[in-house]
C-alpha cells in the first residue's frame, strides 16, 4: 500500500455546489432544453474553460455577444449574474476536509480550474477555503486541467510526490490526466462514495 501523504481537492463540483443551471433554468423559464441547446451552443463548457484558463470575462463576453447578437442578454448575464450559478458548500466533502485537515497527517491542498476574476467571490463566502495549505487557481496560472503544465506546477509548488498524492475531482478527463502523472486519482460521486474511497488508501477518518 502506498503511503499517501498529500490530498489534492478539486473546488467546484467537491467541495462547492456550482452549477450554470442554477441561474439559467430561471432564465429560460424552467425549459431544459431550451437552457441544454445554449449550453451546447452559445455558453459552452470549452468556452467557459477558456476564462478559467485566464481570458478576461468582459473580452469573452464581447466576442460570444459579436458572434451570436441575438443572445446578447443571455450570453451577458453568464458573468454579470455568476454569483446566481453558486448554490453553496457541499457539507459532507466540507466535513472530510475538516478531518483531514484536524488530523494533522495530511497535506491539504486544492488544485481548481476558476477564473482569477471571480474566485475571490469564492474565498470571500467560504470560510473553509482558509483551510488549505495552498489553493492553485487556473486562472492566475494562465493554464487549466487536464494539462500537465497546472498538475506539475501543483507538485513543484508544494513539494508533493505524485505516488504519495490523492487528486479528488469529479471529472473524469481531470482524473486521467493526474493518474497519467503517477497522482492516485478519485473521481468523486457524492461524500459517502468518497470516505469509502479513501478508506481504499487507509485513510480512516
Amino acid at each position: 500500500m502506498k503511503q499517501i501523504d498529500t490530498i489534492i481537492f478539486d473546488l467546484g463540483g467537491v467541495l462547492i455546489d456550482w452549477n450554470p443551471e442554477y441561474l439559467y433554468l430561471k432564465v429560460f423559464n424552467g425549459n431544459r432544453e431550451k437552457m441544454q441547446w445554449f449550453f451546447d451552443n452559445i455558453c459552452t463548457s470549452d468556452w467557459n474553460e477558456n476564462q478559467d484558463a485566464g481570458y478576461p470575462l468582459a473580452q469573452a463576453t464581447e466576442d460570444r455577444v459579436l458572434l451570436f447578437p441575438e443572445y446578447e442578454n443571455e450570453i451577458r448575464m453568464f458573468y454579470g449574474r455568476w454569483v446566481e450559478m453558486l448554490a453553496g458548500e457541499i457539507t459532507g466533502t466540507v466535513t472530510i476536509l475538516k478531518k483531514l485537515v484536524e488530523s494533522r497527517n495530511y497535506k491539504v491542498v486544492a488544485l481548481t480550474n476558476w477564473s482569477a476574476e471571480t474566485f475571490p467571490i469564492a474565498l470571500e463566502r467560504f470560510d473553509f477555503l482558509q483551510w488549505f495549505e495552498g489553493i492553485v487557481v487556473s486562472g492566475e496560472e494562465k493554464t487549466r486541467k487536464p494539462f500537465d503544465a497546472i498538475f506539475n506546477l501543483t507538485l513543484n509548488r508544494f513539494n508533493i510526490k505524485a505516488e504519495n498524492s490523492i487528486f479528488i475531482d469529479d471529472n473524469l478527463r481531470n482524473i486521467e490526466a493526474a493518474k497519467k502523472l503517477g497522482i492516485n486519482g478519485l473521481l468523486f460521486e457524492s461524500p459517502d462514495k468518497l470516505y469509502k474511497q479513501l478508506l481504499t488508501f487507509n485513510i480512516y477518518l
